[in-house]
């Protein structure tokens, strides 16, 4: 087995990105999405983290976690994510599994979050995300994102993040 080298932290705060295998839209549909959110709350249970911030796009997800005072161990809750997941998806009506078989890409991509600063620009991509992707105008229209949690506890407004194209459209230039 191949020992990457990661930077490990004890009760660090860490940005993720997890991809699907092809870039397969395997988290399409409402049902996909909750396949996943019980994935990540068994493993939580088990090995506890806390969901900073989290947005699910169709073939990739991005987060940030932090973990317990005494722990870096990302890579074991990540392999138990993406197994449970694995798992859990064959009962998922509908759900599209790459022709390879795996629903994820072999590996995950983090970087660890340095202070506060890096943290909101972290924060502020996921939240952006999926108005990058072109998949809404607002931040606020994607359902699948930590956004609506940071604007129920008043730390972002419901307007923010709107593409620039729907303001120009409604008379905001």
């Amino acid at each position: 087995m191949m020992n990457y080298r990661r930077n490990r932290v004890q009760g660090g705060t860490y940005f993720f990105t997890g991809v699907t295998a092809n870039r397969t839209p395997v988290f399409n549909s409402p049902s996909a999405v909750d396949c996943l959110r019980r994935s990540f709350s068994s493993v939580m249970q088990r090995f506890p983290f806390v969901i900073e911030a989290m947005v699910v796009l169709p073939d990739h997800l991005h987060s940030i976690w932090t973990l317990p005072d005494d722990d870096d161990d990302f890579s074991r809750r990540w392999r138990l994510v993406k197994t449970g997941f694995a798992k859990r998806s064959k009962s998922v009506p509908g759900l599209s599994v790459p022709i390879s078989g795996s629903i994820w890409q072999k590996r995950f991509w983090e970087h660890t979050i340095r202070d506060g600063q890096d943290f909101e620009r972290h924060v502020d991509y996921i939240h952006f995300n999926p108005v990058k992707h072109g998949y809404v105008a607002r931040a606020v229209d994607w359902p699948y994102s930590s956004f609506h949690r940071y604007v129920r506890d008043g730390v972002l407004p419901a307007d923010w993040a709107v593409d620039e194209e729907v303001l120009v459209g409604v008379g905001w230039e």
